[in-house]
Parts: structure tokens; sequence; C-alpha cells
């Protein structure tokens, strides 16, 4: 056997591509040629000893035997993050990138507080905040997009995939409020008015319309977007009717009627890949993230 048969770079590209599906995804991600990519994968399978890809249409899939790498490689990978975090903890400062997802509502309530906190307090760290929705910012950070997302999580909705794989982190709880331009007796009052709600396979419109049902009626949904403002600007000037988050203090907007009485939350958390929480800069994110806002 070849010294260099678990050389790290070619098993991360081996990583990569069980995640991304695709030789052009990797080639994006990791700034290689496509070409470049698949010799690395080729150089592999010759030290390897055994096929690593098997062509599936006009794709690829890995074997048995590269999923057994790709499986010890993740193990390897979490090894190195905890040996980073060890380090990183040793230092006086905290200090390099972190790269963070979070939903609309996130990035306006609580980013420009928790950057100004760090600011103060940790200069030398800087954080790179992409706005992006759960169900695709999860994948990102098992692909090492993003070092961690802030998530929500709908009452009776289920969690992603390969939970094992995520460390979750509570922030709080956010009222989830009826929203609409005049007051009203209850929720069924409101099964002959247009709603808006957010967009179709979303966990917050599956939330959304499982409270209606349990109310007696199917929503009729006539607008939707995933932008909580257009939601507000519709409810406003009487054109629909909503559910609103707490976290934007709607209760501040002129036209609105807000209703809480229902107890109707969401949880929002601080997610990480498994093992990564204790890393200094995590650590640091999630102190600025939970300040009041």
């Amino acid at each position: 056997m070849e010294s260099d048969v678990y050389n790290l770079r070619r098993l991360e590209i081996l990583r990569e591509l069980k995640h991304r599906g695709t030789l052009a995804a990797v080639a994006s991600a990791m700034s290689y040629s496509p070409s470049a990519v698949s010799q690395q994968l080729t150089l592999l399978e010759s030290e390897v000893g055994a096929p690593l890809l098997e062509r599936e249409g006009r794709g690829v899939r890995l074997t048995p035997q590269a999923d057994i790498l790709v499986a010890r490689t993740e193990k390897a990978l979490r090894e190195l993050e905890r040996a980073e975090t060890e380090i990183a903890a040793s230092l006086q400062e905290v200090s390099g990138t972190i790269r963070v997802a979070a939903f609309q509502t996130a990035m306006l309530a609580l980013l420009p507080a928790a950057l100004t906190w760090l600011r103060e307090r940790h200069p030398r760290m800087r954080v790179e905040a992409t706005q992006a929705e759960p169900d695709t910012s999860l994948p990102g950070l098992l692909t090492r997009d993003f070092d961690l997302v802030i998530d929500e999580a709908f009452p009776g909705q289920a969690r992603p995939a390969r939970a094992a794989e995520y460390e979750h982190h509570l922030l709080f709880e956010d009222a989830m409020r009826l929203a609409t331009p005049a007051p009203v007796a209850s929720l069924a009052d409101l099964a002959e008015l247009p709603w808006v709600m957010e967009p179709a396979d979303t966990p917050a419109r599956a939330w959304a319309t499982a409270v209606c049902h349990a109310a007696g009626f199917e929503p009729d949904v006539a607008y939707v977007s995933a932008d909580m403002l257009v939601h507000v600007r519709l409810v406003e000037q009487g054109h629909a009717v909503a559910f609103l988050p707490d976290m934007l203090r709607f209760d501040r907007a002129p036209g609105l009627v807000l209703d809480g009485s229902a107890g109707h939350t969401r949880t929002v958390l601080a997610t990480v890949r498994t093992g990564a929480g204790e890393h200094p800069r995590i650590q640091a994110f999630l102190t600025a993230i939970r300040q009041p806002f």
C-alpha cells in the first residue's frame, strides 16, 4: 500500500462529491477545474486499489468502498476540527473568520446587534453572513460552506435528516402572532379572507397551514412571499392576514392588529456541526447573538 493512500485532500474531494453530487459542483466549491477533480479521484482510486465511482446516467455515484472512505474522512475531519478548537482555546484572543447563514428575520433583527457586540469585544474576529433559509443552509454545514446556521423549528415539524451530525443551541422562543388589519374574535373568523404565507414546502408554511386546519378551514393563500416585510405591508393595507414573528417587533407597525392569545411559538436555534460548539469563535458568536436586540 502506498504511503499516500489516505491523502487527505483527495479524500476531501471524494467527500465533497458525496455531499454535492456532481463533479462540476465539487470543482466550483473547491476552486478546481472539473478535469482536476476527475484526475485527483482517478489517483485516489489507483492508490486505494478499488473502484470508487460508478456511472449512473450522465453522472456518477460512489461505490461501497468509497462510502467507507467518506465515513472515515468525516471522522478525521471532526478530529481535526477538535484540534483546531483546542488550539484556538489556548490563544489569548478570539480571531479568524466564522461563516454564518441566517433566515431573513434573523438577519434583520439579530445580526446587526451581534456584529456591533463582536466588533467591540473581538475586533480580530470576522463574520461572513449569508441570508439563506435553513433547508438550504443546513446542508452547507456538512459541506463546510458555513460554520453556524441560525435555524428555526416549528411545533409538529420534523427536524432535518442526518440529525446526529448537527448540534443545536437554543437561542429563544419567538411568538408567532396572528396579524390582521382589524380585530377578530377567533382564527376561524378568517376562513374566508385571503392569506399571505411563505412558499410551499417550507416549515413555516406547513406549520401555518396546519394551524388553520386545526381551526377547521383551508386557508386561501392568495399571496406567497418569503419576505416578512411583504407580509406586513399586505396586512397593513388590508389585503391579507398572516402569522408574523415577534422577532421583528411588528407591534411598532401602524395598521396591524396582533393577537398572540393562542400561544403559538417557533424555536430559534443556532446549529453547528456536531462537536464544533466549543470553538471560541462559535462561543463568541453565540454570546453575541443572545444579546438583547
